[in-house]
């Protein structure tokens, strides 16, 4: 495995972010490519490590879509980020969950990209997740000192340096439905797929099912480009179906991590993740066909 470089993470959190998963996916990459393409960006984490000079981050939230054109437009900075957060924190601070409803009520009627990142980073868990109405419901973290001074420069650090990335690459954010991203791939691109864990969860701002699952794997077939997907292949309690289903003639590679519920260490529970693709890999970590990915767990 290729040395570990520095993961950069995002200003928007999101559960199920690959943070813990940046080098074993990067060392997989096609070498070669035109366009970096993402049909669920998520956190961005992924293709923000990557610094692909071309790409098209897509998503069917219009809410992290927003607020990255925010930062692409210059309506958004860091120095934007330090005072808003200054200033919103003091205040949460002083009101606690009275303020943290208020500003969620104000954002699911103004959908304003600052309010969604102090909703982000002041909700429970820093959870994303919306009601059948697509209303922002999570509830407030109750940690009224959640902005403190060095939790804002951490924030606006990583603002500047996705802001340095959009500035220095010719980069795309655009709201719309898988399927439609997919479309715009052609050959010489590389898409990377985090769809909502099948099985798992499903809350994230629209519900996924089996047929969501058959449609992506049917339309990335067809596109004819390199694509890499990531879902979950097993833990403690079962195995993911799918990858012995719709992902059957497909290559694949496992990692396992640990996921925490809970502060103490009994609370960390094991988790292989999988990696799915349409070509074989030049890395030392060899994808084989399907039938014998068990064989390629890898630990980090």
């Amino acid at each position: 495995m290729m040395n570990k470089q520095t993961t950069y993470v995002p200003p928007i959190k999101i559960q199920g972010k690959k943070t813990q998963l940046v080098d074993f996916i990067l060392e997989n990459i096609p070498t070669q490519y035109d366009t970096w393409i993402e049909p669920f960006m998520g956190s961005g984490v992924v293709g923000f490590n990557v610094k692909p000079e071309k790409a098209i981050f897509a998503d069917s939230n219009p809410h992290i879509i927003n607020f990255y054109n925010a930062i692409k437009n210059k309506e958004i900075n860091h120095l934007i980020v330090k005072k808003f957060l200054q200033e919103q924190g003091k205040i949460l601070t002083e009101r606690g969950q009275d303020f943290y409803n208020e500003v969620r009520e104000k954002f699911n009627k103004t959908h304003q990209p600052l309010d969604f990142l102090f909703l982000n980073r002041s909700c429970f868990n820093g959870m994303i997740r919306f009601n059948r109405k697509l209303a922002f419901n999570v509830p407030y973290g109750h940690k009224p000192e959640r902005f403190a001074q060095a939790y804002i420069t951490k924030i606006t650090n990583q603002v500047k340096h996705i802001a340095f990335l959009i500035e220095n690459n010719d980069w795309q954010f655009i709201c719309q439905d898988f399927k439609e991203t997919i479309k715009l791939a052609k050959e010489t691109d590389v898409i990377y797929c985090d769809p909502p864990y099948i099985g798992r969860h499903v809350d994230y701002y629209d519900s996924w099912d089996e047929q969501n699952e058959l449609d992506l794997e049917n339309n990335l077939q067809k596109c004819g480009a390199k694509f890499m997907v990531s879902t979950w292949h097993s833990n403690q309690h079962r195995n993911n179906v799918y990858l012995d289903t719709v992902w059957k003639n497909y290559p694949i590679l496992t990692t396992s991590h640990f996921y925490h519920v809970g502060a103490k260490e009994e609370n960390r529970k094991p988790v292989t993740e999988a990696l799915i693709l349409n070509y074989y890999t030049e890395s030392k970590t060899q994808a084989l066909p399907a039938p014998i990915y068990q064989q390629l767990t890898l630990t980090i």
